[in-house]
């Protein structure tokens, strides 16, 4: 999937035009990140993203028969263009969403049945002369290709099973939408909205066989996980409030 604002120069990869193409790694300046305020988090990666990302539902468009579709994200800001988990070039987070571990490569789609791997021509760590090829010199994909396409496999089944997931969560009127508000201390409203929660009450109110539906398709233990995560939005107000000197410590309302 292309996110316009990590991945910025998005090409097919193509063996005779990136032949020569070497990349210096490991990543370790998240520079490119900077104006990235959220990230596409599947839904297994919910027990460990919840520990240091507040994780909510986006609306994500409608399908062929005109349904809402929801996605889940990692929020990383709480203002446009702004990644509060970027401090300098390093990330704050301990654990990192497997759409930016597989950067620079992601999938991109050619029509609706074909797909290809891609990557972002504008990062500054791609080399003519140093770091891992991207092609052997017969042609063959070097091991970092091999690599780089069974990780996007990887994330491409989970994003379809999170398609899913949500689907069924929808499904049960589980979600709705959520408005963030912060009071700073010189009194001014910092507000995030165009999100969705999973709200309690209506968990709550499943009758037995939802809810042992849902704990077993694995989808209760990522409801939990979700609640839990929402406590780290106090980080992100301390972090934005550090961004931003000219407002003290924040409180969330």
């Amino acid at each position: 999937m292309i996110n316009a604002q990590l991945h910025r120069q998005p090409v097919s990869i193509d063996r005779d035009q990136h032949r020569h193409i070497r990349m210096r790694l490991p990543l370790t300046d998240w520079s490119i990140t900077a104006q990235l305020n959220s990230i596409f988090v599947a839904v297994a990666e919910f027990s460990d993203a919840c520990r240091d990302y507040p994780l909510v539902f986006i609306n994500a468009g409608n399908d062929e028969q005109g349904k809402v579709l929801f996605a889940p994200i990692a929020v990383l800001g709480l203002a446009n263009a702004e990644n509060l988990y970027l401090d300098g070039s390093k990330w704050r987070g301990g654990y990192i969403p497997a759409v930016l571990r597989a950067y620079p490569f992601f999938v991109g789609r050619v029509d609706a049945q074909t797909s290809a791997v891609c990557l972002d021509a504008s990062w500054s760590q791609l080399s003519q002369t140093e770091g891992e090829p991207l092609f052997l010199p017969d042609g063959e994909p070097a091991p970092l290709l091999i690599t780089a396409r069974q990780q996007l496999e990887l994330i491409e089944t989970e994003v379809q099973r999170t398609r899913m997931g949500c689907q069924r969560l929808a499904e049960l009127d589980l979600l709705r939408e959520m408005r963030f508000d912060a009071t700073l201390p010189d009194g001014r409203k910092h507000s995030v909205d165009g999100f969705f929660t999973i709200d309690q009450e209506r968990v709550q109110a499943l009758d037995d066989a939802a809810a042992l539906e849902l704990h077993k398709s694995g989808l209760l233990a990522v409801i939990h996980a979700h609640w839990v995560s929402l406590g780290n939005m106090r980080a992100l107000v301390e972090w934005f409030v550090q961004r931003h000197p000219k407002t003290a410590e924040a409180t969330p309302t």
